[in-house]
């Protein structure tokens, strides 16, 4: 499947002028961050040669992507959630973490966000009474886009650049811990990856509320 701008047309159409594709890598892992990046884009009519879903794109284009991204759209960034915080708040509000991030850090506003997937994990739930604290942030209004890393320029922009760096921090990490082959797997739940958390046990990286198999 070819990337375009329809959907991003369709806002600015609407009237929405920066519009931010958000997509997430890492929310299988068993180890190391989610991470959540965000291509924010005006009305244009380009987009970068052979962009599409990161996953569909070897490490090295990947890398060559880099810096024609930075030269599309009007303001780009990733934001992370850490381990221990997937096992303080959960995956859906540390997706949301991570994107706040991201969105925070840029240097425009968001008018408008186009998500990749079926779900909104954006946009934060209505307060709850029994809930230790509401979340004081509102997102941008969210269009879902399923398969939207395939179909959006923006969302397969920001797929590209979260999973460039978060690859980055994974093996970085792996210096610090070899055993478990993050360099490689880049803390998913590979063969020789769950093998090392038997032999090992987990390291401070992993998700331990996750269900992991432990050291015996």
């Amino acid at each position: 499947m070819t990337v375009s701008l329809t959907h991003e047309a369709a806002l600015w159409d609407a009237g929405f002028a920066a519009v931010a594709g958000i997509d997430e890598v890492g929310r299988g892992a068993l180890a190391g961050p989610v991470s959540v990046g965000v291509a924010v884009v005006t009305r244009c009519d380009t987009w970068p040669d052979g962009l599409t879903d990161s996953k569909l794109l070897s490490a090295a284009r990947r890398e060559a992507l880099i810096g024609p991204l930075r030269e599309f759209g009007i303001g780009r960034a990733v934001g992370h959630a850490t381990a221990p915080e997937i096992d303080e708040v959960g995956i859906v509000a540390a997706l949301r973490l991570a994107a706040r991030r991201a969105l925070d850090s840029l240097p425009v506003a968001v008018d408008a966000v186009l998500l990749d997937g079926t779900h909104d994990w954006l946009t934060p739930p209505p307060p709850d009474l029994f809930a230790d604290h509401a979340e004081d942030w509102a997102a941008p209004p969210v269009t879902m886009v399923v398969k939207g890393d395939r179909a959006c320029a923006s969302i397969a922009a920001a797929s590209v650049l979260a999973k460039v760096e978060r690859d980055a921090l994974m093996a970085a990490a792996h210096q610090e811990h070899p055993e478990y082959g993050w360099e490689g797997n880049k803390g998913y739940g590979a063969a020789a990856h769950l093998d090392a958390l038997r032999e090992h046990g987990p390291s401070p990286l992993h998700r331990v509320s996750w269900k992991l198999p432990f050291r015996a």
